[in-house]
């Protein structure tokens, strides 16, 4: 068990309760209402969770669908067709589709959603481009890279943010109003688990080592973000993983341990079917979420003496909205980073995914 840096709070309960700090904008709640000047944006890439959150994209009313990009210059076309772009480009004559993109001066952000691995050469070569950044998580594939791209946004004065959805959802915020407002007494424990069966390929995504395939990369910032949000930077982490022959982890359990003598305990799996629910628990009462914890849509509040209530949430759109608004909002304010998804959260994120690969041996190229 290795110590940590200092505890933090939890930012969402910061975002919640501290004055002037919003957690979507105050002036426009509505994720669907535009917050001001049309903001032009880029994709990079063409793959299925690009697609999802382009749809959510496309119902922002100051948000230009600009350009996309993929290593073939068909699949560009076909994207931007069936979404409704201006442009598309591909790999043509040795440069590749995203830095053609990335020339393209109508571009004003780019959102990246191109496999783990790759992550810091997009993000880099987007921000050296001038480009505002939103990027799929895990932002890197390690700390060291993730400290590099903040570095250099700030020296350029660019916004960029991790695309950890699930802080922005309703129904989440709404868990860290409750965590903080004291109704569930002191918060001693929590636990959550996301696992599904994802069948083995040593071809596929989630189980190639140089893609920065395992369980842990692919949603262990899931499962963090709710330990974020409960109790903030924990004192001390500790991690157990099965690993394939191929050095990616199948499973991964992780324990964090808080000054107070205060648990989280966080489960992800790439081979079992779990609950994939979070429960927070208190000296007078639980919180507990409904399937999946990443975009829960019920929260059930059970007191000591075992009453209790429900409270539902219908999201907009697929509920990728919320944190387009957000950063719509703050590039339109000449914000560089979100109050709600700061920059200093994500490098706390990255540094305990780093130790947790460091105690279970997951290592990838870029190390």
């Amino acid at each position: 068990m290795v110590a940590l840096t200092p505890a933090t709070e939890p930012v969402l309960v910061r975002a919640a309760f501290h004055p002037g700090t919003p957690l979507r904008g105050t002036s426009h709640p509505d994720p669907l209402r535009a917050s001001g000047e049309p903001v032009r944006w880029g994709v990079v890439s063409t793959g299925r969770i690009a697609s999802i959150v382009v749809g959510d994209l496309a119902l922002q009313p100051d948000a230009v669908l600009q350009a996309v990009s993929s290593r073939a210059q068909g699949s560009a076309d076909d994207f931007a067709a069936r979404h409704g772009f201006c442009r598309a480009y591909g790999d043509d004559a040795g440069v590749p589709g995203y830095v053609r993109l990335l020339q393209d001066q109508d571009v004003d952000v780019v959102y990246i959603a191109t496999p783990h691995a790759s992550h810091f050469a997009v993000a880099k070569a987007a921000l050296e481009a001038g480009k505002h950044v939103l990027c799929e998580k895990p932002m890197t594939i390690n700390a060291r890279e993730a400290v590099s791209l903040v570095r250099l946004a700030q020296e350029r004065g660019l916004f960029l943010m991790e695309a950890v959805w699930s802080r922005f959802l309703p129904s989440v915020q709404r868990a860290a109003q409750i965590i903080a407002s004291g109704e569930l007494g002191e918060i001693r424990w929590m636990q959550a688990d996301l696992g599904f069966p994802a069948p083995y390929h040593p071809e596929a995504r989630l189980w190639k080592r140089e893609e920065g395939g395992g369980a842990l990369m692919d949603v262990g910032v899931y499962l963090l973000t709710w330990a974020l949000a409960v109790f903030g930077q924990p004192h001390s982490l500790t991690a157990t993983s099965h690993r394939t022959q191929d050095g990616v982890d199948a499973e991964t359990s992780m324990t964090l341990l808080y000054a107070s003598g205060a648990q989280a305990q966080l489960m992800t799996s790439l081979t079992t079917v779990s609950t994939q629910t979070a429960t927070v628990s208190g000296t007078k009462g639980m919180l507990r979420c409904n399937a999946p914890l990443f975009n829960p849509t019920e929260l059930t509040i059970t007191t000591g003496s075992g009453e209790s209530r429900v409270e539902k949430f219908t999201p907009a759109g697929r509920g990728y909205t919320y944190q387009l608004r957000e950063v719509l909002r703050c590039i339109q304010q000449g914000r560089t980073e979100s109050p709600t998804m700061p920059l200093a959260e994500t490098l706390i994120t990255m540094s305990l995914l780093d130790e947790a690969r460091r105690q279970t041996g997951i290592r990838y190229p870029a190390d």
